[in-house]
């Protein structure tokens, strides 16, 4: 390493990155990759992804000052372990990287506060950061940077810290060279795409967000589709299963709690103040609370407890038509008496096509 990487390194430890690389910019080799992926359709709902791929291949052609990229990785706590009979406690499951405030403004500070310190050490220099913010592909970054490999569960993976790290990256005008990449570690394993509830991980190291719960679950804004629902199981934001069974993982889970675990039928009953003040400042709070309590309906209707029939025919009385439609399909999953009289209440007064058509449904699978 050079004097200047190594006062990088150093600065970078200092502020409590436990992992730091560099690499110098150039085009990354994933533009054609990139290009298909987009055409197959597999951005979903995530439109954005289809902007600025340019800038996504090379940051330099919005940066022009940059020369090298200085990437870092903070990890968090694994998930605990998952409620041991979620279905009689009725209990959802939230990714690990949720808990506690959104990463996106701890995080961001932190990198904030190394480019201030790096313009002390080297004055006259230019330091932009990122975290998850940008058209800014970050694994491929922190991969060319030195700080592991990107596995078949398509996640940076290192050999002491695994896959639940949080990345950022500043981008500088300093010259900074790049370290032996990390080998491939993941060798013949193949867990995540064993446990992968809905088949989401390919061949090739490759992945449809389409069919992650990750993304049905935060980033798809509408209908999950029929098909996926119980899969989904009691996830209802993000998912961490592919990391749970990677054995490259380990460390202290995250203690038990309300957090990660929540009581479903509560959520369900959140109006927008009630899910304001439990979730803002959160990451949870991306999905919005019409997305989350269609993912809450949908856990419900996967638990197969009764006990769920009372909080989700009171939700075909929710504001949000998203809801009210998968408050509908859960009530037809559970079927029952019950479920029967609420569908048949709501069919009158419905004024919305779609949920209409779910009630409907619900009422056909119940038979």
């Amino acid at each position: 390493m050079t004097a200047s990487e190594d006062a990088v390194a150093a600065e970078a430890r200092a502020a409590g990155f436990a992992l730091v690389g560099a690499a110098p910019l150039g085009p990354l080799e994933r533009g054609a990759f990139l290009h298909a992926w987009l055409a197959e359709g597999r951005a979903g709902e995530m439109a954005y992804l289809a902007r600025r791929t340019a800038e996504r291949i090379d940051p330099r052609t919005a940066f022009p000052w940059a020369r090298s990229v200085i990437a870092v990785g903070a990890p968090y706590r694994p998930p605990p372990p998952p409620p041991e009979d979620w279905r009689a406690t009725l209990r959802g499951r939230i990714a690990a990287y949720a808990f506690g405030p959104d990463y996106h403004d701890g995080l961001g500070d932190r990198l904030a506060a190394l480019g201030r310190r790096l313009a002390d050490v080297f004055p006259g220099r230019r330091f932009l950061h990122y975290v998850d913010t940008g058209p800014v592909l970050e694994r491929e970054w922190a991969a060319r940077a030195g700080l592991g490999w990107i596995g078949r569960n398509t996640l940076l993976l290192d050999r002491g810290a695994g896959s639940y790290l949080f990345l950022g990256e500043l981008f500088t005008d300093l010259e900074l060279g790049a370290p032996e990449p990390a080998p491939d570690r993941c060798g013949t394993c193949v867990r995540c795409h064993a446990a992968c509830p809905t088949g989401a991980l390919g061949p090739g190291y490759t992945m449809d967000p389409r069919r992650c719960i990750s993304y049905l679950t935060i980033e798809h804004r509408s209908a999950i589709p029929l098909d996926l629902r119980p899969l989904v199981g009691n996830w209802i934001f993000g998912c961490d299963v592919c990391q749970e069974v990677c054995p490259w993982n380990g460390g202290a889970a995250s203690p038990p709690t309300d957090v990660l675990a929540p009581h479903l039928p509560s959520l369900l009953a959140l109006d927008e103040a009630g899910f304001r003040t439990r979730y803002r400042h959160t990451a949870v709070a991306r999905a919005k609370r019409r997305g989350l309590l269609r993912n809450v309906a949908v856990a419900l209707g996967n638990s197969g407890n009764p006990d769920a029939v009372g909080p989700l025919a009171a939700a075909l009385a929710d504001p949000e038509p998203l809801v009210r439609a998968h408050a509908a399909w859960a009530l037809g999953r559970l079927g029952g008496p019950g479920a029967r009289r609420a569908l048949d209440a709501a069919r009158t007064r419905e004024p919305a096509p779609r949920v209409r058509d779910e009630i409907a449904a619900a009422l056909a699978t119940i038979g």
